[in-house]
Formats: structure tokens, C-alpha cells, sequence
């Protein structure tokens, strides 16, 4: 009897002592989100004179003013520097539905509150693109394939160097066809192919074919795996090659499309040796925005999660609740590694006391 009761005290002890440590690590945690909302709110530098983005336009300073006409905005009547002077993150996605539960999703997680007569809003005139802003983020939509997303990218880019932003992340997130990969996977891509397997973005510029290189961030990919811990998350995540399809059936090799002049024996084939080749999925804006990110020399990733296994099917069979769930893990893991961005920075400095010149507009 002795013995067990013996053996029962220590039991509460270690109980009790990790009750303790859990407390310990909720309060720690608590008081660096607390830093971090004091950080993004009430304290930023003084925004430098330039830029960080290279090998812009040398035509912009004689655009007075200069009208980002898919945004909805002109330099004459929107002071840049103020209103996104303190972006460093610049999120994008295919739908307006998607990003505005992004931007909601960031807003919960940074702790970041509206206050009580505001609302999140699109910050654009909401023809073209639908724009929203949580502190130090940028949540917009780019609509379907690359002629769309490259508009947005040329207008958002010139946004970022009249608002003077200071090495700004690109992320695209959205859903893509996996190729020999299950549904719910997430692909961090490695870098955008075009149709023939090269790494470039192809446009004709005054009759000529001019490539760039589609090449993406490998650090930031690495970076990104990395919050992909088996242990924190439930789902895979993983690099790969992603294809850039001109179009979403003939180009992506689909049988179900309004025209065929392929066999299923041939789509097969031509699967099969993608994947042998190291790509495991199709999307229809990657190499657009790889390219045009890497000119202005700026970092970007491409994450997206599988709704198909191209391999087995054409159309999307699984049901609207578990696609529901999936689109959520691209959110998560990005969402995750602002947090970690923003938290590590605030680890290594004092919160300045004062904001100068900038503002977290929601």
C-alpha cells in the first residue's frame, strides 16, 4: 500500500510539473504575440528613400502620375509610402472568397483586430482584382492563367517601389492537378516549367520571343518545408517541379475537355514521364509569376495543394467538404511562416517607441 502510494505522488508531481511547464510556454508564448502586435502597430522605421527592387522600368519617374489601372489607383491620389510603406508580404490567389478568408486568417493569427466602425475591406475599385491589407500583409487575387496574373504582377510591383517597400515576399497559394501525388498534398514548387520542360516564361515583345528565367527562391521553398513538421501539421508537404499549362485541358493533357486529338494511352505516357522527369504538378500562373518576380528581384515561392491525382482522373471527385480542408493547408503553412518571420525579428530587437511615415492600415 505504501509502495503505491508512493507511486502515486510522484505521478502527481510530474503531473503538476508539467501543468507548470505548459503554463510557462502559453505565457511566453503570449508575451511574444503581444510584442509582435506592438511591433506591426506602433513601431517601424523611418521608410527609406528607395526601394529594394531592381531592374524597373526606367520610363516610371516621368509618369506623373502613374495610373495602376487593374488596382484602381494612380500615384496622385494614393500616398503610397503611407498606406504600404510597411508591406512585406504580398499573398496572392486565384478567387476574391479565397484571400478574403486569407486576410482573415492572418488577422486571427497575427492578433490583429479591426476596430469597432471599420470593416476588412477591398481596397480596390473591385473591377479587375480584389485587394486586401492586414498590417504587414498584402492579400490579392490574380484571377486564372498568366496574362492575368502578369498584369496584376506589373501593377502590384510598381506599388511596392512607389510605396518604397523594403524586400517584400511574393507567395502565390492556391490549388493545382497532382501528378502521381495524392489529393491534399501541398507542392512547394522548386521551380516553373513551361510546357516543353525549360525554366522560363516566354512572351513576344514587338514581334520577338523573349524569355526569363522562371527559376524560384530555393531557400524560401526550404523555409517553408520546414514548418511542414509531421508533428505540428496533418498533412505532407513537399518540392517539386511544377508545370505552367497554357491553358486547363489540352495543355494539362485532360480527356474531358470539349476537344481530344489524344488517346488516354497517350496522356498516360505523357504523365508518367513528367513525373519521372521530377514534376508533380500542373498549375497556370507559375512561370509568369516566377519570372517576373525574379526581375524585380524579389523573393517568392509558389504553394499550392493537390485536389487530384492527375494519374488516375481528369475531374474532381472528392467532395466539396474535404476540397474545403485542403485549400486551408497552403493558408496555414504560409501563415505559419509570416508568424515565424515577424516573431524572429521581434526576438532580436526592441520594439522602436514611435511610428514614423508608416501605418498598419486593415
Amino acid at each position: 500500500m505504501a509502495a503505491k502510494c508512493k507511486t502515486a505522488g510522484a505521478m502527481q508531481c510530474d503531473l503538476t510539473r508539467d501543468v507548470c511547464q505548459l503554463k510557462e510556454s502559453v505565457r511566453s508564448q503570449g508575451k511574444q504575440l503581444g510584442r509582435l502586435v506592438r511591433h506591426m502597430k506602433m513601431g517601424c522605421k523611418k521608410p527609406p528613400n528607395q526601394s529594394t527592387l531592381k531592374g524597373l522600368n526606367p520610363c516610371l519617374p516621368c509618369l506623373k502620375p502613374d495610373f495602376l489601372y487593374h488596382l484602381g489607383m494612380d500615384t496622385a491620389t494614393t500616398n503610397f509610402p503611407k498606406v504600404f510603406g510597411d508591406v512585406r508580404f504580398v499573398c496572392m490567389g486565384g478567387t476574391p472568397g479565397r484571400m478574403e478568408r486569407f486576410a482573415y486568417r492572418i488577422m486571427k493569427d497575427l492578433r490583429l483586430k479591426l476596430s469597432p466602425v471599420t470593416t476588412l475591406r477591398n481596397m480596390t475599385d473591385g473591377h479587375r482584382f480584389a485587394l486586401y491589407k492586414v498590417g504587414p500583409v498584402l492579400c490579392v487575387t490574380h484571377g486564372m492563367g498568366c496574362p492575368s496574373i502578369s498584369i496584376l504582377l506589373h501593377e502590384l510591383i510598381k506599388m511596392m517601389h512607389y510605396a518604397k517597400c523594403q524586400n517584400p515576399v511574393f507567395i502565390r497559394i492556391g490549388t493545382c492537378g497532382g501528378i502521381g501525388i495524392e489529393p491534399g498534398t501541398v507542392v512547394i514548387s522548386s521551380e516553373a516549367l513551361d510546357c516543353k520542360l525549360n525554366p522560363c516564361y516566354e512572351v513576344i515583345v514587338q514581334g520577338k520571343i523573349v524569355q526569363h528565367c522562371s527559376k524560384l527562391d530555393q531557400c524560401l521553398a526550404q523555409e517553408l518545408r520546414s514548418l511542414a513538421n509531421p508533428c505540428e501539421v496533418d498533412f505532407e508537404a513537399i518540392i517539386g517541379k511544377t508545370i505552367c499549362a497554357d491553358d486547363f485541358y489540352e495543355g494539362q493533357s485532360r480527356l474531358d475537355g470539349a476537344f481530344c486529338d489524344y488517346t488516354s494511352h497517350s496522356k498516360i505516357a505523357y504523365l508518367l514521364g513528367l513525373k519521372d522527369n521530377g514534376v508533380v504538378n500542373f498549375d497556370m500562373e507559375s512561370t509568369a509569376f516566377a519570372a517576373l518576380t525574379k526581375r524585380a528581384n524579389i523573393r517568392s515561392a509558389v504553394v499550392c495543394v493537390s485536389v487530384i491525382d492527375r494519374i488516375k482522373g481528369d475531374q474532381i471527385r472528392a467532395c466539396p467538404k474535404s476540397v474545403s480542408e485542403w485549400e486551408k493547408r497552403p493558408r496555414e503553412l504560409v501563415s505559419r511562416y509570416i508568424r515565424k518571420v515577424l516573431l524572429d525579428e521581434v526576438k532580436v530587437k526592441d520594439v522602436p517607441a514611435r511610428c514614423v511615415g508608416g501605418e498598419s492600415v486593415i
